[in-house]
């Protein structure tokens, strides 16, 4: 019988992926200089993750992992232990260690082919450092031994009987130990039971060993660290004539021989690994105290549930206050509880920020300019879905200000700046939503070039005045770009349009502000999650619609005179000296409305990237929190609709999209499909 270690799998993966985070962000913050007093933790933090990634690799079969790990823990023993001094070029090497061992995880998580041969080339650019060697300058200045290394070591290792339900395989030690130097083994069976009182799962082995060569009793510890408090074991140096005694004895044992567990990929096609990538799905840590809260939530709902059962049980009309308290008492708790469980899946949005040091090292590097990033406001939670697709046009707009915004050092030095620019990515919340600024102090946004090329393109007249703000939104246009050359970080006019469609996909906006050598400023803003939204339920013949509250400004009654018609928009309304565009829902969506009479109905005023328009409606019915159900995943994409929800009656209510609106709005084909749709 054996030990069904798959379904550790998933936490393995979770805590190695973390563990390469850590090593990341600590290579980057060593990455100034050499090694100081300062750098010491931050050293053996970095070990620690990359000796945990080995062990947990080592325990599940992922020998390749293991191997590779074993290189730069070895680089990293020495830096730890002053052998060796941090130079950057050992931190650059380690740096794209960390990128090749976080793809073959990917790979292994996945069940697909780890790439061999960049694991090999960054593991030979390892060796070759471990072997030309840049000695710490304590090195030269002795040759004395360290004080706990010894020619060789007596192990005694006795595991207690529970140790390989930790998921812990002492042979898998033995090795870790033989690949330190030259091992002799005695078994201690002594205390193995007879056959019928054997219990599978327990341990009744010992072993005493005796590892000769150079090899630091620190070593020996990392071995064992991961069965503390579950094994006796003593570790003592061996005096020099024991050792060269042991040297004649004749061999006791056989040789360490590998187990039969598979390596982590054999081929893309092998059944287990399948299985790992059909299993793996998207977790989330939660922490203790949301889920006590949750416990206590749904204690109060079974005590309501409770008192209300009772109370149908015996009901009379004396007792309907009763009856309405307690209906009152459910609702509060279903709203605490729903609270509590959208709290489970908000997560800091440090894990969206956490990939933009090594991005703007690794990019500022490579276009020569000399960058600051400041994160703030990393504690902000927003939903995990949103984290998980907002990551995309994050990495964009870093980019594009680490290309476009920021100078070399050159320029800004001629510009009167400081060497050095500045990237600042900060979040906090507003309102009902989440806010994310990307700012730069470069050049700003070139509002000549930028319009130069709008008039090139057709975007714009020549002779149309454009305020700087429009100016600026030009940049989202569909395939602009302003960049003269095309390289591998910009200039292939594919980006700040999909960007803007991304986070519209998302329910959210982004608007740019820049001022001219002073910097720009990205402002992206996104609902907090998007499975329930507050909306506005609105009538339109006998139809319901949910309009998101976000995008309404206001509603008013349409008084005679104020509509006008304008050739080539149709209907306009004049709302303080603005026109807006009125667009009549029951002809959009083929219904027969109340009444055709503008004056009849209200106007619904919405906003969508500084446009507005008024949509008419019958009647403004409740706001209320709605659930999101999607219509692609049960139906098709509809232009125009975001979803669709459940009401309290039961009917199904679909929820508007503003932008898909207006895009129905300009187009009439669109329309026509819309309506094809609707009558079938």
């Amino acid at each position: 019988m054996s030990i069904d270690v798959s379904q550790f799998h998933q936490v393995f993966f979770e805590e190695s992926f973390e563990g390469l985070d850590a090593m990341e962000m600590g290579l980057l913050g060593m990455q100034e200089g050499a090694a100081d007093s300062d750098d010491s933790e931050t050293i053996n933090t970095i070990f620690r993750a990359a000796h945990s990634i080995k062990g947990g690799a080592g325990t599940f079969g992922f020998n390749q992992v293991s191997a590779f790990t074993h290189g730069l823990e070895t680089l990293l023993d020495q830096m730890r232990n002053g052998e060796r001094d941090v130079s950057q070029q050992a931190i650059n090497s380690l740096l794209r260690a960390v990128d090749v061992l976080r793809e073959m995880l990917t790979a292994v998580q996945q069940g697909v082919a780890i790439d061999e041969d960049s694991a090999t080339a960054v593991s030979l650019e390892i060796e070759a450092l471990l072997q030309s060697g840049t000695p710490a300058m304590a090195d030269l200045e002795t040759t004395e031994p360290a004080p706990t290394q010894a020619a060789g070591w007596q192990i005694h290792f006795k595991p207690h009987p529970h140790l390989l339900q930790t998921g812990n395989d002492p042979v898998r030690m033995l090795q870790e130990l033989a690949g330190l130097g030259d091992l002799s083994v005695t078994l201690d069976n002594s205390a193995l039971p007879a056959f019928s009182d054997l219990e599978p799962e327990d341990c009744y082995l010992a072993w005493t060993l005796t590892l000769r060569g150079d090899i630091t009793r620190e070593q020996i510890n990392e071995i064992f660290e991961w069965v503390e408090g579950d094994c006796d074991l003593s570790i003592s140096p061996l005096e020099p004539e024991q050792s060269a005694e042991v040297e004649t004895e004749e061999p006791r044992t056989e040789d360490i021989t590998e187990p039969p567990a598979p390596e982590a990929v054999i081929n893309p096609a092998a059944e287990p690994k399948k299985a790992l990538s059909e299993t793996a799905m998207s977790s989330i840590r939660v922490g203790i105290d949301k889920v006590d809260s949750l416990i206590n939530l749904v204690g109060e709902l079974v005590i309501t549930q409770s008192m209300l059962s009772q109370l149908g049980e015996n009901f009379e009309v004396s007792r309907m206050q009763q009856l309405i308290d307690g209906l009152e008492q459910l609702e509060r708790n279903t709203r605490e509880l729903q609270e509590g469980i959208m709290r489970i899946r908000m997560l800091p949005i440090s894990f969206a920020f956490n990939r933009f040091p090594r991005l703007v090292h690794d990019l500022s590097a490579k276009m020569g300019k000399q960058v600051e990033l400041k994160l703030s406001g990393e504690q902000t939670e927003l939903d995990k879905t949103v984290m998980e697709k907002i990551g995309d046009p994050l990495v964009h707009l870093v980019r594009n200000s680490l290309d476009h915004g920021l100078e070399t050092p050159e320029t800004r030095l001629a510009n009167g700046k400081s060497e050095t620019g500045l990237l600042h990515l900060n979040a906090y919340h507003q309102g009902g939503t989440i806010v994310i600024e990307i700012s730069d102090d470069g050049a700003g946004l070139n509002e000549e070039k930028i319009l130069s090329k709008a008039i090139e393109r057709g975007l714009v007249a020549s002779d149309d005045n454009l305020a700087p703000d429009k100016i600026h939104e030009l940049i989202f246009m569909p395939g602009f770009s302003t960049a003269d050359v095309v390289s591998d970080v910009s200039g292939r006019g594919v980006g700040m349009d999909v960007v803007r469609k991304n986070i519209h996909s998302l329910g959210g906006s982004v608007e740019v502000s820049s001022r001219a050598g002073a910097g720009s400023t990205f402002t992206i803003r996104l609902p907090l999650t998007l499975a329930i939204m507050d909306g506005q339920t609105i009538q339109v013949g006998d139809q319901r619609y949910i309009i998101p509250l976000i995008s309404i400004i206001e509603s008013v009654e349409i008084k005679p005179g104020t509509v006008k018609h304008v050739t080539g928009k149709g209907e306009v309304y004049s709302l303080r000296d603005e026109y807006l565009p009125i667009i009549r829902l029951y002809e959009l969506f083929n219904l027969t409305p109340r009444s055709e009479k503008l004056e009849d109905g209200l106007l619904v005023v919405v906003e969508f990237e500084d446009r507005k328009v008024g949509l008419l409606v019958d009647e403004l019915l409740a706001q209320q929190q709605v659930v999101i159900k999607s219509l692609e995943s049960n139906y098709r994409k509809v232009t125009g609709m975001a979803g669709a929800t459940i009401l309290g009656d039961g009917t199904v209510a679909l929820i508007l999209d503003i932008s898909g609106l207006l895009a129905l709005y300009r187009n009439p084909s669109l329309v026509r499909t819309l309506k094809t749709i609707r009558a079938a």
